[in-house]
């Protein structure tokens, strides 16, 4: 990005204030306009070209949140930084709550603004970018071993495409065993940051202590048993990613400690004094509803508004139907080639069995199923009795097959027959079908084309 081409409207009613960050952001290579009061500033937002405002809470005349409103209902594209008071922080947040990217307090931190526009200005930048990068979705977004072609895996692949390239931090929910880590790997091994390091760390496998040494080290006699010094891993993963997973079992002390570094970029060792700087791009993840969390008291708000910048939710495997027999065929040839084995297929019994399943534990428990199944197979083919006794019994009680699988059909046969019987059971209603397979009507009037089946 082009700093110099970036124009900064700086909205204070503080001369000395605004003169001095004019001062420190004109030095970094960006333009800046002036304005003393939020009415100037809306007049300026409308009639000007600007990338980016800078907006205080307090003025006289429009303060800062009625401004944003008339700034947002005109430009609700344009990225609005609040600049406010210690004292006045929950007026920043409700402010978040209403569309401005992010908030830095006074006296304010000249690296921390420097580092809350840089990240204002990409992530604006991204989505000015959102068409092409969709066209080139097909050929250059690698979703590593994230499989599935419904509609909320494609729409999951766009996405991403989006949001890799850019330095927001994301929050990633969905249910246990849905494949959170590996799209919190997608992003950094499409982001900028790919060739740098990638640290994951689990919130909910340690106390908060050891948790909190995890993530900022430690000096030398810190604590009983700290020997040595120990670096954590926001230094190890210095301009690279840190995923932070599970990050709702985190105490609301070390919560604290994270809202500062990713507000200021900065921490201290336990047990040391020295201010340790570090440029990293944050990923969270969590069952857990955050929101609620905010609610009881358990979750700081102010956080929860930093880490979701970006929130991605994974549905369950049982929302999206379709994606199992490839799922099941990517698990079977991990699992063939790690116990070298030479399995070739499922039964017809098995597949629809595996399809009639409800999967509480997600994809997670699927990869296990198929697991177990490709040790205890000593024939060519998996059939029903090595599937999980609650995978047979859920298809014993299901009387209304999802659909009749051959032996020896292909996974577009099968997806064929899958939209035939959906079909059939929805008495041709195509809207309802499409509800029912994950997918949009469209796409399912494209595959029954596809198929000559319309």
């Amino acid at each position: 990005m082009s700093q110099a081409m970036k124009t900064l409207l700086l909205v204070d009613d503080d001369n000395a204030h605004r003169t001095m960050l004019k001062a420190h952001l004109g030095s970094e290579g960006y333009e800046i306009i002036e304005a003393d009061d939020g009415d100037v500033a809306v007049h300026l937002a409308r009639e000007r070209h600007i990338d980016l405002v800078l907006l205080d809470l307090k003025m006289q005349r429009m303060d800062g949140l009625e401004a944003l409103a008339e700034i947002r209902k005109h430009k609700p594209e344009l990225p609005v930084i609040i600049i406010t008071a210690f004292s006045s922080v929950e007026n920043a947040v409700e402010a978040m709550k209403q569309g401005a990217f992010d908030y830095v307090t006074k006296p304010v931190d000249s690296d921390a603004l420097s580092m809350t526009v840089k990240r204002a200005l990409d992530f604006t930048s991204l989505q000015q970018e959102n068409s092409s990068l969709k066209q080139r979705l097909g050929e250059k977004f690698d979703l590593g071993n994230l499989i599935g072609s419904s509609q909320p895996m494609q729409e999951l692949a766009e996405t991403l495409a989006l949001v890799a390239p850019a330095d927001a931090t994301v929050l990633i929910t969905g249910e246990s065993g849905t494949g959170k880590e590996l799209v919190a790997g997608a992003v950094h091994h499409n982001s900028q940051r790919k060739d740098a390091p990638f640290i994951k760390v689990n919130c909910a496998a340690l106390h908060e202590n050891l948790l909190e040494s995890e993530l900022f080290g430690h000096e030398k006699g810190a604590f009983t048993g700290a020997a040595e010094q120990r670096k954590g891993r926001f230094e190890l993963a210095d301009k690279g990613t840190l995923f932070l997973d599970e990050i709702g079992d985190m105490s609301l002390t070390t919560q604290a400690k994270i809202l500062r570094v990713l507000q200021e970029g900065e921490f201290e060792r336990l047990g040391g004094a020295k201010t340790i700087k570090v440029d990293v791009r944050l990923l969270a993840a969590t069952h857990k509803n955050l929101e609620q969390m905010v609610e009881e008291g358990l979750f700081r708000q102010d956080l929860f508004f930093r880490l979701s910048v970006v929130p991605l939710h994974l549905p369950p495997l049982r929302k999206r139907p379709m994606d199992i027999p490839a799922l099941a065929e990517h698990f079977l040839k991990r699992y063939c080639d790690k116990n070298r084995k030479d399995i070739r297929s499922f039964s017809s019994e098995a597949m629809e069995a595996l399809l009639a399943y409800a999967w509480p534990g997600n994809i997670r428990e699927l990869e296990n199923a198929i697991e177990r199944a490709v040790i205890l197979c000593l024939e060519e083919q998996i059939s029903l009795h090595h599937l999980p006794v609650q995978v047979r019994q859920s298809y014993a009680d299901n009387s209304e097959r999802p659909f009749a699988i051959r032996p020896g059909l292909t996974l577009k046969e099968m997806e064929k027959e899958l939209i035939l019987s959906t079909l059939r059971q929805t008495d041709n209603n195509r809207t309802r079908a499409a509800e029912i397979l994950a997918i949009t009507r469209q796409t399912l009037q494209n595959k029954l084309k596809e198929y000559g089946l319309t």
